[in-house]
C-alpha cells in the first residue's frame, strides 16, 4: 500500500481536497483531527503539555486551544516544542491505522508534513495551493478571525515556495471543478 502525503498552507483547501479523494474511496487520515483527539486523550501528552506551558493548557473539557494557541504562536520554540511532543505520537498513531487499511493507497493529509520531516515516510505528496488573497479570504470566512491573525499563522509555516521543492504533484485549488478534475487524474494514475 501507497502512503500519499497531502499538504498544503492554511486556507489552501487540503481538507477539501482530501475529501474529493475520499469520495472516490481512497481512506484518509486527517492528522491534525488526531492529534486534537490524542491531545485529550493521552495522559502523557496533557503532562507533558502542562510541563511546558503551564496548568492552564488544559480546562475541565480538555485541551485550552485559545491559550495554546495564543503562546505557541508567537513563540516560535514553544511551537517546536509542542510539535516534538505531539506529532511523534500521531505518527505512531498513523502507523496503527494504516494497518487497518485496505486500499492501493492512503493518504495522510498534515498541515506541516514538510516541515516535521513526514514527507520522507511518504511515497508521494501532494501540495495544495492558492493564492494568498483567496487563502485569507477563506480562512476568515470560515474561522470568523481577523487578517492578521490569519497572516500570523501563515507566516509561521514554510511558504509554498519551499514547499514547491519537496513536491511531486501540484493542485492549484482556486476553483473547484478544476480541482475535482486534477484529483480525479491523479487518482487514476496512483492506481496504476
Amino acid at each position: 500500500m501507497k502512503i500519499i502525503g497531502l499538504t498544503g498552507g492554511i486556507g489552501s483547501g487540503k481538507t477539501t481536497v482530501a475529501k474529493m479523494f475520499s469520495k472516490l474511496g481512497v481512506p484518509i487520515y486527517i492528522a491534525d483531527v488526531e492529534a486534537k483527539k490524542l491531545t485529550n486523550s493521552s495522559k502523557i501528552i496533557r503532562r507533558e503539555l502542562i510541563a511546558l506551558l503551564g496548568e492552564n493548557a488544559y480546562t475541565d473539557a480538555g485541551l485550552n486551544r485559545t491559550y495554546v494557541a495564543d503562546k505557541i504562536f508567537n513563540d516560535t520554540n514553544l511551537l517546536q516544542a509542542v510539535n516534538k511532543i505531539i506529532h511523534p505520537r500521531v505518527a505512531m498513531h498513523f502507523k496503527k491505522w494504516t494497518t487497518k487499511q485496505n486500499a492501493p493507497y492512503v493518504i495522510k493529509e498534515a498541515a506541516i508534513l514538510f516541515e516535521n520531516g513526514g514527507y520522507k515516510h511518504c511515497d508521494l505528496t501532494i501540495l495544495v495551493t492558492a493564492p494568498k488573497a483567496i487563502r485569507i479570504a477563506r480562512v476568515m470566512a470560515r474561522d470568523k478571525t481577523s487578517k492578521e491573525a490569519i497572516e500570523q499563522r501563515i507566516n509561521n509555516q514554510w511558504s509554498d515556495k519551499e514547499k514547491l521543492k519537496l513536491a511531486d504533484i501540484i493542485i492549484e485549488n482556486t476553483t473547484i471543478e478544476a480541482t475535482k478534475k486534477r484529483v480525479s487524474e491523479i487518482h487514476k494514475t496512483l492506481l496504476l
